[in-house]
């Protein structure tokens, strides 16, 4: 069966048996040649294998070849490499590390077992992908990990908090929560927690009795009264203003609640789910978030993983928004094997909301075709040539000062940073967290000082937003003590004052 067959390529032909013993032992079919040359290309294809197991190839240019041929498949099998030829495999085949794994040497039976058990896995799901139950899209572990959690909880009625950066697929998680649960036909209600001012929150939330407040001419619903005998889904409540987190607490605890303007309390049976990209025990520290909030809201918590944490997960997110696209008339967007492989070296920022903007854009730009790697947006056909060509032009680096046959490294702002404080651990340790804020620190300085405190020009050095870099301005204290109506709150004002030494 083809589903069990596994690629030995060894040139080594005692230990390419030895190997093969093994597989055969954990019902694994070997399949050995000494070199790719042997392969006749023309009568396979990737898919005939499950993985592939790369020893010792004496024709490199041939494997390079054999290895274009694999990519032609997004889908192709994994190949093995033994740990001794694991650099050079990378140096010279260009595939990624979701793609190129290392077994060690002597192959162990528990690690060969697991790596193709994984194969195994990601094959079926390949195969089963039309009948997938809803959820995050992927094979990774950290993705079945999430669905296995989303499993266990959603026949109960417990609150979830569901964390992770901005456009890892909190809501699809929070959506397959409910969908799985016995509340699955009635209403979903989702509300952005941080996308409405705080002093509308209370009222889109638990409605409001006409004549409330100016403008209030009738009676209205709240997203409470909406989703009762459903669930709602909280969306980044992290942002969520404190008194509003007073009022959530009592409706968690009480189960009741009244409408702005009223005096009759309502009872509500709703599912809470709630989600945020902020870490709520640094904002219970800062005095952001309430603690007893937190603790009643994190009753089940399922972190959602980066994109670029879960590569191996790429083709069968590419698949699933092709199809959502065709489905919703927006075209059809396909890249080929290139493409695929440019984008899996991608660091992807904004994650899986990202990937589908990209695909959207492609589907305008080309309709109908498959777009190479050379179509794509710049940021995404990978950075080795742009890093190949800013270090030739880079001007050659001035000789360090020498006193008394000692070289003295200069500590200035553009030394790198990990230099001035230390890649080493010393022996008594490091505080990891505020070590890597001093870097933060560090970089915000740098860049306020290369943009004369212009601060949107300085996000674009850091490659962040605005927002954002404010915010942590706030954290750090690096600019003048900001009030709730500071000028940085405005577009009119972009600058701030030069960093204080911290």
């Amino acid at each position: 069966m083809s589903e069990s067959r596994v690629l030995i390529i060894d040139h080594d032909a005692e230990r390419a048996h030895a190997h093969a013993a093994i597989l055969q032992f954990i019902d694994y079919r070997a399949v050995h040649v000494d070199s790719v040359a042997e392969i006749p290309l023309a009568d396979h294809r990737p898919q005939d294998w499950l993985a592939i197991l790369l020893g010792h190839e004496t024709q490199w240019d041939r494997l390079e070849q054999f290895v274009d041929w694999l990519r032609r498949d997004r889908y192709h099998p994994p190949v093995l490499v033994l740990q001794p030829y694991l650099e050079m495999a990378r140096e010279r085949l260009g595939l990624d590390e979701s793609a190129l794994l290392t077994l060690e040497t002597p192959v162990k039976y528990s690690q060969l077992n697991e790596l193709l058990r994984r194969a195994g896995l990601l094959r079926m799901d390949r195969q089963a992908a039309a009948t997938r139950r809803s959820g995050p899209t992927g094979n990774s572990t950290a993705i079945r990990r999430v669905r296995q959690m989303i499993a266990q909880v959603a026949p109960f009625d417990s609150t979830v908090m569901i964390t992770g950066e901005s456009g890892t697929g909190k809501e699809v998680a929070a959506r397959a929560v409910h969908d799985q649960s016995a509340r699955r036909d009635q209403p979903f209600v989702a509300v952005n927690c941080g996308a409405i001012p705080s002093e509308l929150l209370e009222s889109e939330l638990f409605g409001h009795e006409k004549g409330a407040f100016t403008g209030a001419i009738t009676a209205r619903k709240g997203r409470f009264e909406m989703a009762d005998g459903g669930t709602l889904f909280l969306d980044e409540i992290g942002d969520m203003a404190l008194p509003m987190q007073v009022k959530i607490l009592r409706v968690l605890q009480e189960r009741t609640f009244e409408r702005v303007g009223g005096t009759r309390s309502q009872r509500c049976n709703v599912r809470i789910i709630a989600a945020t990209h902020r870490n709520l025990e640094d904002a219970i520290i800062k005095g952001s978030f309430r603690e007893d909030l937190y603790y009643r809201l994190n009753v089940f918590p399922i972190e959602m993983p980066p994109l670029r944490e879960r590569l191996e997960d790429l083709p069968m997110l590419m698949d699933d928004l092709a199809k959502a696209m065709e489905r919703n008339g927006h075209g059809q967007a396909a890249l080929t094997a290139d493409a695929v492989h440019a984008l899996r070296a991608y660091h992807w920022p904004d994650n899986v909301r990202e990937l589908s903007n990209l695909f959207e854009r492609l589907a305008v730009l080309h309709p109908g075709r498959q777009v190479s790697a050379a179509e794509l947006p710049r940021q995404y056909r990978g950075v080795a040539a742009g890093t190949a060509t800013a270090s030739a032009q880079a001007p050659a680096p001035k000789p360090a000062p020498v006193y008394n046959d000692c070289v003295v490294l200069p500590q200035s702002a553009e030394a790198p940073v990990a230099q001035r404080l230390g890649s080493q651990l010393p022996p008594e340790g490091v505080n990891l967290k505020d070590h890597i804020e001093a870097i933060e620190i560090d970089l915000i300085k740098q860049a306020l000082d290369k943009s004369d405190g212009v601060v949107a020009h300085a996000a674009k050095l850091l490659n962040t937003r605005r927002t954002t870099l404010v915010e942590k301005l706030r954290k750090y204290g690096l600019s003048r003590d900001l009030q709730d109506d500071d000028p940085l709150d405005g577009p009119q004002n972009e600058s701030v004052g030069r960093a204080r030494q911290s």
